[in-house]
């Protein structure tokens, strides 16, 4: 899904930065947590880029991200996210 719609769309159209959530997403639950951080970060720059900061869709992001970083106890970068 990713490579079509990047081929389809662009590479830098918002549903890639879904789809890469989405992706991360995966990563999260199978305890990915590395690969799971990289993807969610480039969906959130994404998406502050091509949205703006204040879209509903950076909110799910950041709330993604600080939920990967609350599973591993990483709880002082979660703060900030979820702030």
């Amino acid at each position: 899904a990713l490579e079509m719609t990047k081929r389809l769309l662009g590479q830098q159209h918002p549903q890639v930065a879904t789809i890469l959530n989405n992706l991360a997403g995966l990563y999260h639950n199978q305890g990915r947590y590395s690969e799971a951080e990289a993807l969610y970060r480039q969906a959130l720059e994404m998406r502050k880029r091509l949205v703006g900061e204040q879209h509903p869709s950076v909110v799910s992001s950041l709330n993604n991200l600080a939920l990967l970083y609350q599973n591993q106890g990483r709880y002082s970068e979660a703060e900030p996210l979820y702030r």
